[in-house]
């Protein structure tokens, strides 16, 4: 059984320091855990992985982590690293070893070869290529396979990867920045920047673990948003920005549309206008024929692109539209210790809304993190 996770947590920003194994079989799982988060931005759409190789004697003697250009999964790296040192040791790994060949071998073969006479790890891979093949073939080689450990972490961490898998979707993000009283800005037509500095970093790190950035046509045409990741940490795919805008109403002269060249951008649209459609990929921009309305479609547009995960900004129909749809997996909000008022600043949440506290979307897990003047909540929808 896995050590008891709270429901709710209360901390400051800032990194977690490294663990080591003083906590025996849960250090050494953290620590790989630990690991595999260093490939966050780099191994999209495969998940992150972590490996420690300690040996008989309870020695570290290899680590290794995952990333999509590097190709060699962190086990292969790992066990180079600890050579035969290996031999007898005991093997913590993030993520169920696979037991296929891709554009590797068999990294439960590696493991066996290496003398690996045990193998930690949290949680099966969801891949069907792999889920449950590769502890069947390490148990069946005679290594101990110990599960469990650290499970809830290890799901969370892979959850984009998880929920690509198992829902053959985008894993979504919902954040959105709002003052005390819910609103996310002063009204339908002004661009207000409510959160602080070290909020916005924050965002930028958000943004950085994810492949895209959804926002609604209303929001780019009051806002002009960049929509890029400015959070300084290299990423192998460049965030794709995309756009819900069926009337087309994305100004040529906007940020996304001269930008579009550099930076991806995807508008979603079914408008019949060639025109302004001829004139959109003329600039760079990509079209998706979809109706933007239709979000499940929108997100198996951006699944059959391989996109693992997209982060949602707004505006409030947008929010409320995929609120409605129980579209969530995840729901982030910030908000400025600010209070603006009044019937005609936007709400945070439009769409149809509850019609009872009984159809209310709540959240489960949550994590209020302080930044600066600003605080963040983090959740994750109860579905049913």
């Amino acid at each position: 059984m896995d050590r008891a996770e709270p429901k709710l947590v209360i901390k400051n920003g800032g990194s977690m320091d490294r663990v080591d194994g003083k906590d025996g079989d849960y250090g050494f799982s953290r620590l790989a855990l630990q690991l595999a988060s260093r490939g966050v931005g780099l191994v999209s759409p495969n998940p992150l992985v972590g490996c420690v190789i300690v040996s008989a004697d309870g020695r570290i003697v290899g680590e290794g982590y995952y990333t999509y250009d590097g190709v060699t999964h962190a086990e292969l790296i790992a066990l180079e690293e600890a050579g035969e040192k290996a031999a007898g040791g005991t093997a913590y790994v993030s993520l169920e070893p696979h037991d296929h060949h891709g554009k590797t071998p068999p990294c439960t073969e590696a493991l066996i070869n290496a003398g690996i006479k045990r193998v930690v790890c949290p949680i099966e891979d969801p891949n069907p290529l792999v889920s449950g093949k590769g502890f069947e073939r390490l148990r069946n080689a005679g290594v101990e396979v110990v599960t469990g450990i650290l499970a809830d972490e290890a799901a969370k961490q892979n959850e984009k990867f998880i929920c690509w898998h198992k829902n053959k979707r985008p894993f979504v993000h919902l954040k959105l920045a709002v003052s005390l009283d819910g609103r996310i800005s002063l009204t339908n037509s002004v661009s207000t920047a409510l959160s602080g500095e070290e909020a916005l970093n924050r965002v930028h790190f958000i943004r950085h673990h994810h492949d895209a950035i959804l926002v609604g046509g209303n929001t780019a045409v009051s806002d002009d948003p960049s929509l890029t990741d400015r959070s300084g940490s290299a990423r192998r795919r460049k965030l794709v920005r995309v756009v819900l805008d069926n009337r087309l109403r994305i100004p040529l002269d906007s940020t996304l549309v001269n930008t579009a060249k550099e930076t991806p951008t995807l508008v979603i649209s079914n408008s019949t206008d060639e025109k302004k459609v001829s004139a959109l990929t003329e600039a760079g921009v990509e079209l998706a024929r979809v109706d933007a309305r239709d979000l499940c479609s929108v997100l198996r547009e951006l699944y059959e692109r391989s996109l693992q995960s997209v982060l949602v900004e707004g505006g409030s129909e947008v929010a409320g539209a995929f609120v409605d749809a129980r579209l969530v997996d995840k729901m982030t909000f910030i908000a400025a210790p600010l209070i603006i008022g009044g019937h005609d600043a936007p709400v945070a949440v439009g769409g149809r809304g509850a019609r009872g506290l009984s159809g209310a979307l709540r959240l489960e897990d949550i994590e209020i993190t302080r930044f600066g003047k600003d605080v963040e909540l983090t959740g994750y929808p109860v579905l049913d």
